[in-house]
């Protein structure tokens, strides 16, 4: 009679290498980058007393995330200090019904009701890189790539353009979201070192959800924090606190992650100037062949710095992962970001090469081989609407400015977002002009 192998152990990085890491005090990325180099695309280490298992494995890939989702659970956000309970933060039968009504919001006709908010908040920061532009001032790209973001976001969440002081008022959300990895485990501890940021960001969606509630729609109509307060009419689990931290989940995951692909997407330009001209070369404008180009920045852009680098699972209960034994409790870490650099997956995958994206046979076609926004059920839900943005603002862009850094940022931080570590100063030359002496 056959009899079936038991699974093994997932294998486990000699505890010397991990020895060495933290003496050499690198970042967690460089330890997962030698566990998958040693070991394979599932591979185990340990900083405490149980392992955690790595996975960077297409096929494991889809399993945890897609095809055992309820196997594979997430424990605790990393940033439920700021969004509280909202969508992404959210579990069991309250995760269901917040992702339901969200998601009608961000697919098909919930998208068009969001276009022209979209070109709207492009145009005007087309027009403030025209200025940049005619007077030769120095701006911070970053800064810019969030203004936008956070714009566009404002606009469909409100119905309203985002004004000066409000801007300001939520400059507090990126200073939070980048505090977080290094805010102490204590929770207590943890929000009282953010408390005046917290509060700040309180007071803005108080605001909002006072001014949504009396019917202040903008110059758009209203926008998506009228359909969360009227959600409130027919569950009365959406309470203002709930309504708060929707909001301030979108305005995270609506602006931060958009406006660190832009930043990103141009540093790499900086360094690939062919790119921009393939693209632009791609087809006239407002041409589908130019729009798909362009969509391949982003796309290649994404591939390189996913917008979730690293997604957090927790083993509800046994399982077997790719013929090897996960126990009931192991923390499961999925890194997209090393999966879009395997060199088994992607040709050359240090290279910024966008036509991976347009040529037919360049990439990979496992689902679990490019995943910038996740899959399964727990995908991110604002993947068209981060796509749609990013690429209406490069049609206006690029066409008509070039940034020229006066420097950039030496290496990567990898926090909720893998971000620049640092500013990326630039003024603006037109398109074709001499950049020697840089």
């Amino acid at each position: 009679m056959a009899t079936t192998a038991r699974p093994g152990s997932v294998p486990e990085l000699d505890p010397a290498v991990v020895k060495q890491w933290q003496a050499d005090g690198g970042e967690l990325v460089d330890l997962f980058a030698q566990a998958r180099e040693r070991l394979g695309g599932i591979a185990a280490f340990r900083l405490g007393p149980r392992p955690t298992v790595l996975v960077t494995d297409p096929q494991a890939v889809q399993h945890v995330l897609a095809r055992q989702p309820g196997r594979y659970v997430k424990r605790s956000h990393r940033a439920r200090l700021l969004i509280g309970d909202g969508v992404l933060a959210a579990t069991g039968e309250a995760w269901q019904r917040q992702r339901k009504l969200l998601q009608s919001q961000f697919t098909g006709r919930g998208m068009r009701r969001y276009e022209q908010r979209i070109g709207e908040a492009a145009r005007t920061a087309a027009a403030r890189w025209d200025t940049y532009a005619r007077t030769g001032q120095v701006f911070d790209v970053g800064d810019e790539m969030r203004r936008f973001a956070l714009d566009t976001i404002w606009r469909s969440l409100t119905g309203h353009p985002l004004e000066p002081g409000t801007e300001r008022e939520l400059g507090a959300v990126p200073a939070v979201v980048a505090a977080l990895p290094s805010l102490p485990a204590d929770g207590a501890a943890a929000e009282g070192a953010v408390a005046a940021d917290l509060a700040r960001i309180d007071a803005v969606a108080s605001r909002a959800i006072a001014a949504a509630r009396d019917g202040a729609a903008g110059p758009d109509g209203p926008g998506l924090l009228h359909v969360l307060i009227e959600a409130a009419g027919r569950h009365p689990e959406y309470t203002d606190r709930l309504i708060r931290d929707e909001l301030v989940t979108l305005l995270v995951a609506g602006h931060e992650t958009t406006a660190t692909t832009l930043t990103w997407l141009y540093l790499l330009l900086d360094r690939n100037p062919q790119a921009r001209e393939q693209a632009l070369a791609a087809g006239a404008e407002g041409s589908p062949e130019r729009r798909q180009a362009v969509q391949a920045l982003v796309h290649e852009t994404l591939r390189l710095y996913p917008s979730a680098w690293l997604l957090p699972r927790c083993a509800a209960e046994d399982d077997v992962l790719a013929g090897y034994a996960v126990e009931a409790g192991t923390d499961v870490l999925v890194c997209p970001y090393l999966t879009h650099r395997d060199p088994d997956l992607w040709e050359d995958p240090l290279r910024f090469d966008p036509e991976r994206f347009t040529t037919p046979g360049r990439r990979p076609t496992h689902p679990g081989s490019y995943l910038p926004f996740g899959i399964g059920p727990r995908a991110c839900l604002g993947l068209q609407f981060a796509l749609r943005e990013s690429t209406v603002l490069l049609e206006h862009l690029l066409p008509a400015h070039v940034p020229r850094f006066g420097s950039t940022p030496a290496k990567a931080a990898y926090g909720l977002t893998v971000r620049p570590d640092g500013p990326a100063p630039a003024t603006l030359r037109a398109p074709g002009s001499d950049v020697r002496g840089r």
